[in-house]
């Protein structure tokens, strides 16, 4: 079992997507994606296999939780940065975003 001091190690923030784009050379269907964690993080590259549910243009400008101190992860020829938290939903990942109605900056810290 984890413990909380587990969870405490993890640096989750909130960032905006600034740009996504085809990655064909992935393994798995996957998008390249940016996002813009702040001021204090800026922005960080993901491989995000979120292509069953999510077009790049629907999700440009949508903020959404990620894991930002996990070591980089070699992805082909992509450096993955940052882990983009989603559900496994029945038809694919579901993306985890802060609820719409409220405003949260990017780099706000889940805790």
């Amino acid at each position: 079992m984890a413990v909380f001091d587990d969870f405490m190690k993890l640096d989750i923030r909130v960032g905006e997507i600034i740009d996504v784009q085809e990655f064909p050379e992935a393994r798995k269907p996957a998008y390249k994606v940016w996002v813009d964690f702040g001021e204090e993080i800026g922005v960080k590259k993901s491989s995000a296999q979120i292509t069953d549910l999510y077009k790049p243009e629907d999700i440009k400008g949508k903020q959404v939780l990620g894991v930002v101190n996990f070591p980089p992860r070699q992805i082909g020829a992509f450096m993955s940065e940052v882990l983009v938290l989603g559900v496994y939903g029945e038809k694919g990942v579901v993306l985890i975003q802060p609820d719409s109605g409220i405003n949260v900056k990017n780099g706000d810290k889940l805790g």
